[in-house]
């Protein structure tokens, strides 16, 4: 079996990365024999159909499970047909989350848990560029973490 879990680095001690299809890799291993195979994701930085792409790719390496942050529907659309099972809702580390799956504490979720284009940033935030009509620190200001800390004195 090949467990395929998009994360931050192609190794046991990383984090499991939230995006799926924008994910930087993704560790695949098999959980009884623990063989491990690090895939960085081409489709990282795709300007469209990242999850679908994500999706193909992993298909073409014959992985049964996907254990991720959140699945939109496009991606999830693309996994499940081909047999494979999406477990979403996931963080903390790689070798935690092996663990985990193999206890039975993870389980296969039956719908996607976001909407599509979710790790894009379209959609998200309340305003547009610094603020509105508050200067740089006014405003809802697109999304979270994006552009620069300043320090107030």
């Amino acid at each position: 079996m090949k467990i395929a879990i998009s994360s931050t680095a192609p190794n046991l001690e990383a984090d499991v990365d939230p995006r799926f299809g924008r994910c930087t890799y993704f560790v695949i291993i098999d959980p009884a024999t623990m063989e491990l195979t690090s895939l960085e994701n081409a489709s990282a930085s795709a300007g469209g159909g990242a999850g679908i792409a994500t999706a193909q790719t992993l298909i073409s390496q014959g992985v049964e499970v996907v254990i991720t942050g959140n699945c939109g529907p496009n991606a999830y659309q693309t996994l499940t047909p081909a047999g494979i099972k999406v477990v979403t809702g996931v963080s903390g580390k790689i070798k935690t989350i092996i663990e985990d799956y193999k206890s039975g504490k993870l389980q296969p979720n039956s719908q996607p848990n976001v909407g599509g284009h979710f790790g894009t940033g379209s959609g998200m935030g309340r305003g547009g560029g610094m603020g509105r009509g508050g200067g740089m620190r006014g405003g809802g200001g697109g999304i979270r973490g994006a552009g620069r800390m300043y320090k107030n004195n």
